[in-house]
């Protein structure tokens, strides 16, 4: 996740097989071989559902029908559309500063985030293979000196079975919960992420993990990376009490700022919020995964 403001601390998501102790989990992902097939030398390439053309609908109140029957179809294909545009609105960062799903999407969010064939899953996927195949156009120097950063929730662990008793991101933050919960340590892995992080180590790449989380979870932070198969990272680079009431995006410029000025040369950067991937010093390339649970600035 991109960095939080201290008031409004990790909002998370995503679908993993979680395997934890707690009870009535949300079982988000499923451990088949198509959901979890290794990427590192040829990312799974998801078939997308085929799209149906249909005239454009507005965004705003639905019309009155005339009979009930087609009022129950047409509103549910409106409200279907109203979830899609606001999701192009978010994930294109033209919706901005928003705090809660709306009402009439949280189903539909809930729908494209959960499950081992979601939308959420072929996304993310795509996302690991494109940059896939970025990396290995690259020229790398072979000095030790390339770079990538990542954030870490919704871009390597996704909190959604948190996320799964708060209405998907349909209420407000309860930040105290949260923060109980990531001390668990039981945030599982994204699996595409996981693959394409395995394959950088491969390549000699050193990962700098850049989180909105705060100096004070770092204990936690280290032992949910480690048993959800991140290892070997160069820093994990946390907010320190002088950071804590910076925008996530003038934090992040400035922690990687520093990664140049210690000599290291970042060829890829990836996120889920745009606030991960603006600013300065943001990379050669840049990779955004899909998030529609939540806004950071």
């Amino acid at each position: 996740m991109a960095s939080l403001p201290l008031i409004n601390h990790h909002h998370v998501s995503l679908l993993y097989a979680l395997q934890s102790t707690t009870a009535n989990s949300p079982k988000v992902f499923n451990d088949s071989p198509s959901s979890m097939a290794p990427l590192p030398h040829s990312l799974i390439s998801h078939q997308h559902p085929n799209i149906q053309s249909a005239p454009p609908k507005s965004y705003g109140k639905v019309s009155e029908r005339s009979t009930a029957h087609e009022e129950t179809g047409d509103l549910k294909q409106e409200s279907q559309l109203n979830f899609q545009a606001w999701r192009l609105g978010v994930e294109t960062n033209t919706l901005r500063s928003w705090t809660v799903v709306p009402p009439e999407c949280v189903e539909y969010v809930k729908s494209y985030m959960v499950g081992s064939g979601s939308q959420y899953v072929r996304d993310s996927y795509m996302v690991a293979k494109e940059s896939m195949a970025y990396i290995n156009s690259v020229k790398l120097s072979g000095d030790g000196k390339d770079a990538w950063v990542f954030d870490v929730d919704e871009t390597l662990l996704s909190s959604l079975p948190f996320f799964a008793g708060h209405q998907y991101g349909g209420e407000g933050m309860d930040d105290d919960a949260f923060i109980k919960w990531a001390d668990l340590a039981e945030a599982p892995p994204l699996p595409a992420s996981r693959s394409f992080y395995a394959h950088l180590l491969e390549l000699g790449i050193k990962i700098f993990l850049l989180t909105g989380r705060y100096d004070y979870e770092r204990n936690a932070t280290e032992k949910n990376l480690g048993r959800a198969g991140y290892h070997s990272w160069e820093a994990l680079l946390l907010r320190d009490p002088e950071d804590y009431e910076k925008s996530a995006m003038i934090y992040k410029s400035e922690r990687r700022l520093k990664i140049e000025q210690d000599g290291f040369r970042i060829v890829g950067n990836s996120g889920d919020q745009w606030s991960d991937l603006t600013g300065y010093a943001v990379g050669d390339r840049t990779f955004k995964l899909p998030n529609p649970l939540y806004y950071v600035a």
